[in-house]
Order: structure tokens, then sequence, then C-alpha cells
């Protein structure tokens, strides 16, 4: 078993990105990328990406994703099921994950990972969420707006990660990292891949109290 190897958390968005681009400058490996979908196993839970999409950002690193869905009640025991799955079948001994400051995500992943003898990496703990978000944009993470709260609104999906759009952010009286859950992003391109992605950017749309932007996957995807 090689000690390099860790499991990310991913949402497909740039804080997890990110977190697996600072963990591999730490010596680690990224050996598997975990994501989980809504019930119907389309999208995922967190940010509403279809599963074509985010196997398009696992082929671009070169490493598998392990996508399943569940329900919000089964999601803890689902996520732990497959925390053992791949620490079975990948030989991982860590899991990356890309939390920047909320204590109880904190607490659940030291708790889901002691459950099956993993070591929790959160690279991004602690730091300061403007300065934080400006050094992605500057490493050259491509990360699209891809749903927002009612406050941004509809004009900010599907703008880019910039300078510019964090500033704007700000002046909206947004967290400029979103670490409030102001707004979600897919990562389009980045120093891991070794492509961009090819998506397409569809209708905005209101689901409950929130803005999505549709993710259109090229054509003969499946997922």
């Amino acid at each position: 078993m090689d000690a390099r190897r860790f499991v990310a958390s991913w949402s497909g968005g740039k804080d997890s990105c990110y977190a697996v681009l600072q963990a591999r400058r730490r010596g680690l490996e990224p050996a598997v990328l975990l994501n989980v979908l809504n019930e119907e196993g389309r999208i995922s839970r967190s940010h509403g990406i279809p599963r074509p999409v985010l196997e398009q950002q696992a082929r671009a690193m070169g490493v598998p994703l392990v996508a399943f869905p569940s329900s919000w009640s089964e999601y803890e025991s689902r996520f732990v099921g497959a925390l053992e799955q791949v620490r079975l079948e990948h030989g991982v001994t860590h899991a990356v994950f890309g939390d920047i400051d909320f204590e109880p995500h904190r607490e659940w992943e030291e708790k889901v990972c002691a459950r099956v003898g993993l070591e929790p990496v959160l690279p991004l703990w602690k730091e300061d969420r403007a300065a934080l978000v400006r050094r992605m944009v500057a490493e050259g993470l491509e990360a699209v707006i891809v749903s927002c709260n009612p406050h941004l609104g509809p004009g900010f999906l599907g703008r880019t990660l910039t300078a510019e759009t964090v500033a704007d952010l700000e002046a909206a009286g947004a967290d400029p990292c979103g670490e409030n859950g102001e707004y979600h992003t897919l990562v389009v391109n980045c120093p891991l891949f070794a492509q961009r992605l090819e998506v397409g950017f569809g209708a905005r749309r209101l689901h409950g109290d929130y803005w999505f932007l549709e993710l259109l996957p090229p054509s003969g995807a499946t997922g």
C-alpha cells in the first residue's frame, strides 16, 4: 500500500479542486475522486453538476471517479461505505477535503474518516477567504459560477471567477469565496487537468430558493 495516496471529496468546484492541488504539493497523490449524487444519480448533491461533466473532470485529471446516489437521510452511512470501498480497492490512506473554516464540517469529516481508518487532510483550513480565492484565480483555476443564491441573482451565473468577478461578489455583499453558500462553481480547467472541459451552458433556472445554470455535456456523453 502506498502511504501517499488519497481519496478526494470532490464537488467539481474550486475548493475541492484547489485542495487536491495543494495536497499534491505536500507530496500526496490522488487515487480516486468521490462524489455524492442526488437520489436519481443524475447530478451532484452539492453543486447540481451532471455526472458526465464530473466524469470529464476525472478523465482530464487521469483519476477515477466514484459517484453514488444518496438521499440526505442516508448521506453519512453511504459516504462511510464509499470511503471503506475506496480504501480497500484503491489503497488510500488519506482523505482530502476542501473546507476552509466551518468547524462542524471538519468535525464530521474527522468522524467519518475515523470510522474507516483514514487520515483527513484539509489543505485550505483557516486560509483567509479573500486571499484564497484570489490565489486560485492567479494559479490558473478556471472556475465558472453555476449556482447562486437569490441575492446574487442569475446575472452571476456563467461568469468565470476572475479578479473582477471576485470584486463584484464582494461589492454585492457576498463572501468572495462563497463559503457561506452564496455561490458554487464548476472547474473547467486547472493545472491538474490534461485538457479543458467541453461543456456548454444553457438556461438559468430557479429551483426553490437557488439559481442554477444548466450544464450541457458534449453530445454522446452518458451518465
